[in-house]
């Protein structure tokens, strides 16, 4: 097991009808000017929005409104956001969304007090050194960005798709977490969230660092749990307990704890910000297709822990089979759980054409340098033939 220090300040107030406490929280945690910041018309039309407006209001909270976030977000609505907190004096961010939105807030929250460029810090050429404090109202669970210290922005001058974690000092303040502000989404975000908080325990899991079998089986609990109920809610969209173990699932993915001790991948992440940056499709759904990709390709490099995850998670019976029989039956399960969800796994059909692979993987290569991953690392030519991998189903 490697060192490693958990840090995981964030107060998750879960439960029914929890988003009326947000004025009380935004003000215990010293918020007095705030910036609303939401997506694309949901919050709105669900009466989220006007529940925190009410509660900010009841709390004696001056709030202005950034709105209309997108999926995938990018760098001019950051700059549009910062813009607007510097010229009325915003003391606090509030982040009403999902992932989308709270990486942006955070992106925000980084540029607010500092001279230069906000990029910098996603590009590498600077580390914060004072973030503007923010809050969360989830209504997605997915990205696990109310409980992280990371955030993903495309820059649209180039198309560079570009994840930082700072842990330290960007992880909300609190994040309210009603599992009922989820049962009207569409199925297809849904099972797009599923497939994103799933990765991100497949980006701690596949590992080689020995002596981590409490951090293993940790992940292998919430991953088992997250595909029983994901199929519990593809038949029953309102089983709000089914809902509110997928959100919980969603923070507990990536709020640093399936990581503990280990040395981490994130390879299938890297692999898919190309597609989504260049094709603009959903994150998750784009996670679907290169996981099993990339799975295949490393199952024959290392088939250690894919052979793990095959019998622990998929429930592969090992008896009387080769390594390889087991992965790849792990990972025909796996994209046949996809398959239920109602995603593909082929890069052909997410994309509707046939996608130049030469593109992506020179992008790749501008973005994350000549090598990918710690599990198998990945030259260029090996993530090359990965995105081959994923073109068919």
């Amino acid at each position: 097991m490697e060192n490693f220090t958990f840090y995981s300040p964030t107060e998750f107030v879960f439960g029914r009808d929890t988003q009326a406490r947000t004025g009380e929280l935004v003000a215990r945690f010293g918020g007095r000017r705030v910036m609303i910041v939401s997506g694309g018309g949901s919050a709105e039309r669900s009466g989220l929005l006007a529940q925190v407006r009410a509660a900010l209001t009841e709390s004696g909270i001056f709030f202005i409104e950034q709105k209309g976030i997108a999926p995938n977000p990018t760098d001019d609505r950051v700059y549009e956001g910062i813009r607007m907190a510097r010229e009325n004096n915003i003391d606090f961010l509030l982040a009403v969304g999902g992932g989308s939105v709270i990486d942006s807030t955070k992106a925000v929250a980084l540029g607010v007090n500092y001279e230069g460029d906000f990029w910098d810090f996603y590009c590498g050429k600077a580390t914060p050194a004072s973030v503007l404090p923010l809050g969360v109202v989830l209504t997605i669970p997915a990205a696990g960005s109310e409980g992280s210290g990371n955030s993903v922005i495309t820059k649209l001058d180039g198309k560079h798709k570009i994840s930082v974690r700072y842990p330290m000092c960007l992880r909300p303040r609190f994040a309210v977490m009603n599992p009922e502000l989820t049962m009207s989404l569409p199925w297809f975000q849904t099972a797009c969230g599923i497939t994103d908080m799933l990765c991100h325990i497949y980006e701690r899991y596949f590992s080689n660092t020995t002596g981590t079998d409490l951090t293993d089986s940790i992940a292998e609990a919430i991953m088992r749990d997250v595909m029983e109920n994901a199929l519990i809610l593809k038949e029953t969209p309102d089983d709000y307990d089914a809902r509110a173990a997928v959100m919980w699932a969603s923070t507990l993915a990536h709020n640093g704890l399936c990581g503990c001790g280990k040395v981490e991948d994130w390879s299938s992440h890297a692999l898919e910000h190309e597609i989504s940056a260049w094709h603009n499709v959903a994150h998750g759904a784009g996670l679907a297709v290169m996981v099993p990709a990339w799975m295949s390709f490393v199952a024959e490099k290392n088939p250690r822990k894919v052979v793990q995850f095959a019998v622990n998670v998929m429930g592969i019976a090992p008896e009387g089979k080769t390594e390889q029989e087991i992965c790849r039956l792990g990972i025909e399960a796996l994209k046949g759980f996809y398959h239920t969800l109602g995603l593909t796994t082929s890069l052909r059909e997410l994309t509707g054409c046939e996608p130049d692979i030469d593109l992506l993987v020179r992008s790749l290569q501008g973005n994350k340098g000549e090598t990918l991953g710690s599990y198998v690392p990945l030259s260029m030519n090996d993530c090359k033939e990965i995105y081959q991998r994923s073109l068919i189903n």
